[in-house]
């Protein structure tokens, strides 16, 4: 495979500033109670890839009720599309816990992905951005060793950067449209998990993001459904492959989440329900997932866990 040229990144900076945990921020009360907003949400779209900053609500990534315990003390991840949504959201737990994070991001994402290297900051730890395209080997390859010149070693991947497209038919799904999912969803988590694999030592962690839509389907999104699926399959089948190099590989499968991936697809009227069909009347709000993925990147936590596809689905228990 061709090298490709090396992309832009931050450098990480060192800061010793203390967690934020603990103040008021949005969705967290005086009386210590989760606020997520429910469904209908304000109607709205945006052109892709859609930028977190202006969605309305904005999304909840902060967790103000969790209470950093120095699970990931030291250790280094590497997440894809950590700008923004759920990506974001494990970039600050990772950081409460006492992780240093790279961030992959699309470089049209630079506003929300800035953001996030400030919130990691505020928790005390080191982030750096690089920015490119994971369907790209050479990109993942560089971002790997960027990441690894920065920090001096590489314990947790984080796959979760992800294209997705509604098309009311087959016969409107175009094979750019599915070519392109699929090298972003599929070949991308491949390609990172291959350049990271030989870097990673015992008790590392690879946590690949699913989802509802690869266990149920969906009938408007038939190519990221695919991807999906096969993003469980491979977990399941890469955390047989390193089960013996003592590398965990597990898969968090979501339902509807609160994330720019949404406005820049749905129309603004379906938008407004995301998630309305959920036991909970709401989507999962970031902050609300990314503690499992803490919980598969800790060994404290999951050491005798691997291959497993774990679904949050608020609620729902019909695909569990």
């Amino acid at each position: 495979m061709k090298r490709a040229a090396k992309k832009s990144s931050r450098k990480a900076r060192p800061l010793a500033k203390a967690s934020t945990a603990g103040r008021r921020v949005l969705g967290f009360s005086n009386q210590g109670k989760q606020e997520e907003p429910k469904s209908p949400l304000p109607a709205q779209h945006q052109k892709k890839p859609g930028i977190e900053a202006r969605m309305q609500p904005r999304p909840h990534y902060r967790a103000p009720l969790y209470k950093g315990s120095g699970k990931l003390q030291d250790k280094v991840a590497l997440i894809t599309g950590g700008d923004s949504g759920i990506g974001r959201a494990v970039a600050v737990l990772f950081a409460r816990e006492g992780a240093d994070v790279a961030l992959v991001y699309l470089e049209s994402e630079k506003v929300d992905a800035e953001e996030t290297l400030r919130a990691v900051e505020e928790e005390g730890r080191r982030a750096m951005l690089i920015a490119g395209d994971v369907s790209d080997p050479g990109f993942c390859r560089d971002a790997v060793e960027m990441t690894l010149d920065e920090f001096g070693h590489l314990d947790i991947l984080v796959n979760n950067a992800a294209y997705q497209q509604h098309q009311e038919s087959l016969e409107e799904l175009s094979e750019e449209q599915w070519d392109k999912t699929f090298r972003t969803n599929i070949y991308g988590y491949f390609y990172m998990a291959k350049f990271a694999i030989p870097h990673l030592q015992e008790g590392s962690a690879i946590i690949n993001c699913g989802s509802i839509t690869g266990l149920e389907g969906s009938a408007q999104l038939l190519d990221y459904s695919a991807t999906k699926g096969a993003i469980h399959a491979f977990t399941k089948s890469l955390a047989q492959n390193l089960v013996e190099k003592g590398i965990r590989v597990n898969c968090v499968a979501p339902g509807p989440v609160w994330t720019p991936l949404n406005v820049a697809d749905k129309s603004a009227k379906d938008v407004a329900q995301h998630g309305a069909k959920q036991p909970m009347k709401r989507p999962a709000q970031p902050e609300e997932v990314a503690p499992a993925f803490v919980f598969f990147a800790s060994e404290a936590d999951s050491s005798y866990i691997t291959g497993e596809v774990l679904t949050l689905l608020g609620g729902e228990t019909t695909a569990a």
